[in-house]
């Protein structure tokens, strides 16, 4: 249960994140953001705050912003079609009714000669059958009625691919974006509260039971020799102990500014390469506290995860594709609770590295993905116009079912080597 929970949290904090980040842009871009979904599927809970809808959705594989603009606005107010129409206190159309107007019989019924809701913003038409033409303006922020739902009009200046190149990159990128930001503050966070390691020849942290802490050797230990080998770093002492297992030594250290000597016998496990043994003897290295060192460090992780992804999908794609490679939402769950047994603020660091994973994967250049839709933006800037839209929405509705295939395949595979272990 513990392990679910996490999992829950860690989802809900990544993928808020990443659309928060869409959604922030996308408002200062000027866009109408109609909604802000934490999953897929049927709709658990919402709630309406200014122009945007946020809701909670049954299926945790994901999230969306929905801006304006971004498919075309389905709006159908056609000439001679007779439609509904509320005022505002300025005088303006507020909100017009497409359908079931026996259900509004408040509102102003009339026959529509022309409408514009996206660059104009008029209706034109007559009240009574043998009237006059009249034309009333259009509110910017109305709303249109259809199948008793409401819906915000979106002038043209309102919708996603009105916006200029570099805003609509900048919308699309700042999800992954978000990410990365993430990332860095958990990691500064982590390394807050367990310290930033140091190069430093002192003993950090010590294993109860293990031959240094046997031995009588404290946290902060100076090493200044081990037998006749000079020490002036922990790479150095770690070298030392790790290619003399199960040997006798002497550590000659400094402590409250006295020298003295402390013996002990090096433990052993076994050691990267198969059949191999390296030493050790239970310490950790030293660590520092401090705000710069460890927003430094947290910068750094996570420029090396972001490093050790992209090698990874490069040895993916050069080596050979195999389902063993990509781990799906159970084995995740797997790995998480695994994590969870090792203490909360591992877990931070675990929540750390998924946020750079998420980041990276968003960016690939693959259809339904943020780095697909920011190929075809990049795609627009070479060509100097966009691809038509039922081209990039096919493509992308064709690397969505693609993607939701192959995470069924690896969820798949997961349960099997899960299970079958």
């Amino acid at each position: 249960m513990e392990t679910l929970i996490v999992v829950v949290i860690i989802f809900g904090l990544l993928v808020s994140i990443h659309e928060l980040g869409h959604l922030i842009v996308a408002k200062k871009s000027g866009i109408l953001c109609r909604e802000y979904a934490i999953g897929f599927g049927p709709k658990i809970f919402s709630i309406k705050k200014g122009e945007t809808v946020y809701t909670l959705r049954l299926l945790p594989i994901g999230g969306y912003v929905r801006m304006a603009g971004e498919d075309p606005e389905i709006v159908e107010i056609k000439p001679g079609q007779q439609i509904g129409l509320f005022f505002n206190r300025d005088g303006k159309v507020g909100r017009l009714v497409a359908d079931h107007l026996e259900k509004y019989p408040q509102s102003r019924f009339f026959t529509v000669e022309h409408c514009d809701i996206e660059k104009e913003l008029y209706i034109s038409g007559y009240e009574e059958e043998n009237g006059p033409l009249v034309r009333y303006n259009i509110d910017r922020k109305a709303t249109y009625v259809s199948d008793n739902q409401d819906f915000q009009i979106a002038p043209l200046d309102r919708q996603f691919s009105s916006k200029s190149l570099l805003k609509r990159f900048l919308t699309i990128f700042a999800g992954p974006f978000m990410n990365l930001v993430l990332a860095v503050v958990v990691f500064i966070i982590f390394y807050s509260i367990q310290g930033v390691p140091t190069d430093a020849p002192r003993l950090g942290e010590l294993i109860k039971g293990y031959p240094a802490q046997k031995a009588g050797l404290l946290v902060n230990d100076k090493i200044l020799r081990i037998n006749e080998q000079r020490i002036g770093s922990w790479n150095d002492i770690v070298s030392y102990v790790q290619k003399r297992p199960k040997e006798k030594m002497t550590f000659t250290i400094e402590r409250n500014g006295q020298v003295s000597h402390v013996s002990l016998t090096s433990g052993q496990r076994n050691g990267e390469k198969k059949g191999t043994k390296e030493g050790l003897i239970g310490a950790y290295s030293p660590t520092v506290h401090s705000i710069p060192a460890s927003f430094s460090a947290g910068v750094k992780q996570t420029a090396y995860w972001i490093t050790m992804e992209l090698n990874g999908l490069k040895t993916m794609v050069t080596g050979g594709f195999n389902l063993n490679d990509l781990a799906g939402p159970a084995r995740m769950y797997q790995m998480t609770g695994e994590v969870v047994q090792q203490g909360l603020v591992l877990v931070l660091n675990w929540t750390a590295f998924l946020s750079v994973n998420l980041a990276v994967i968003n960016l690939l250049p693959l259809p339904a993905l943020d780095g697909g839709r920011l190929l075809f933006l990049i795609i627009e800037a070479l060509r100097g116009k966009p691809i038509e839209p039922q081209k990039e929405a096919l493509v992308h509705f064709i690397g969505f079912a693609f993607l939701m295939l192959l995470m069924l395949l690896v969820t798949w595979n997961d349960l099997q080597n899960i299970f079958m272990r």
